[in-house]
């Protein structure tokens, strides 16, 4: 009998399954200082100890939420998409309770979905997926869906079963954090001084800036989360003979470049939605930009949210999909999410 694990196949899940993940991960500030290295990310909570805490105890800054959603993440690559193809989108995610360096996470996700594809190679699996602290604690809760190959094309498929999924996340269930205290905020620190009543509905943001991709980065970050999917490092893997960039650098890099326009969007509370709408190789050159989706209040009166469409793009900002419908093939990443911002 073999000891090694080749992952599971479509034809191993089934719709109720639970997957409690191994290896459950202690943070600590060497995956901060990683996180900065590989993205440069430049929010005032996560930069700054004195803006994260401005009261008379000055704490250490916030842990990136990306780096809690990375994680969570990367523990259920062994289980849910060893053997993907692609992971196609997410949905009803929500940031449930602050992650402090120090904390160790685990993952569990239970199957919700299942549909095998028109060409009986694949299948399309959803997963809900939360993240725990101190063995029971959830801080991370989000669905998302990954095509993955059969290991026997001939396998009865499963009846089909696509999960109905919320189009977006309740503002009023989103949590904002107790810590956060922006009744003096701090504008020059912060770098904008735009708040949330100056973000229109329908306002399309140019983040400006680009950055090219590179095989060593996302292989380093994608080693980083645990994340052991065999197409973003093994050549062999894809019939073009190219490592797919790990969709999570993606987003990690689109937020970091939104910070030229949304610098004061400090926190992420939600994700509506997401689609890894091409895929990326080494070498490409992404680009950035937003559209304000809709604005919420927060029982916090110094806290507003906005709803974000956040899009990496190889094209110009404001290009999104052609008449048909479909994606344009320059777009990279389709993220709707729920940014908190002061108010």
């Amino acid at each position: 009998m073999s000891k090694t694990n080749s992952g599971y196949f479509f034809e191993d899940y089934h719709v109720g399954q639970v997957l409690n993940h191994a290896t459950p991960r202690t943070l600590t500030e060497g995956d901060v200082a990683l996180y900065q290295a590989l993205y440069g990310p430049r929010f005032a909570m996560q930069s700054s100890a004195p803006f994260a805490s401005p009261g008379p105890v000055t704490l250490v800054p916030k842990l990136d939420d990306l780096i809690v959603f990375h994680t969570v993440f990367g523990k259920t690559v062994p289980d849910i998409s060893l053997n993907a193809v692609a992971n196609l989108g997410y949905a009803e995610g929500r940031f449930l309770e602050p992650v402090e360096v120090g904390d160790t996470i685990r993952s569990s996700s239970k199957v919700i979905g299942l549909k095998q594809n028109s060409n009986g190679k694949t299948g399309i699996v959803w997963v809900r997926t939360t993240g725990f602290v101190s063995g029971d604690v959830p801080v991370l809760d989000y669905v998302r869906w990954v095509m993955v190959r059969k290991r026997d094309a001939a396998a009865p498929a499963p009846d089909p079963h696509v999960p109905d999924l919320a189009k977006a996340v309740d503002p009023a269930t989103l949590k904002v954090p107790d810590y956060v205290d922006w009744s003096n905020y701090d504008f020059a620190a912060a770098g904008e001084p735009h708040r949330w009543s100056d973000y229109a509905i329908g306002e399309i943001i140019d983040h400006v800036d680009g950055v090219t991709l590179t095989d060593p980065e996302h292989m380093m970050a994608t080693r980083l989360w645990q994340n052991t999917a065999k197409v973003h490092f093994d050549v062999t893997a894809r019939p073009d003979g190219n490592r797919l960039i790990y969709g999570g650098h993606i987003i990690s890099m689109a937020r970091a470049l939104s910070f030229n326009g949304l610098a004061n969007a400090q926190l992420i509370a939600g994700i509506n939605a997401g689609a890894h709408a091409n895929p990326a190789m080494a070498g490409d050159t992404i680009y950035a930009w937003s559209e304000v989706l809709d604005r919420a209040e927060t029982p916090n009166a110094n806290v507003g949210a906005l709803r974000l469409r956040l899009v990496a793009t190889k094209g110009k900002a404001g290009d999104l999909c052609g008449e048909d419908g479909k994606y344009l093939p320059e777009v990279l990443l389709d993220l709707d999410y729920w940014a908190l911002i002061p108010r």
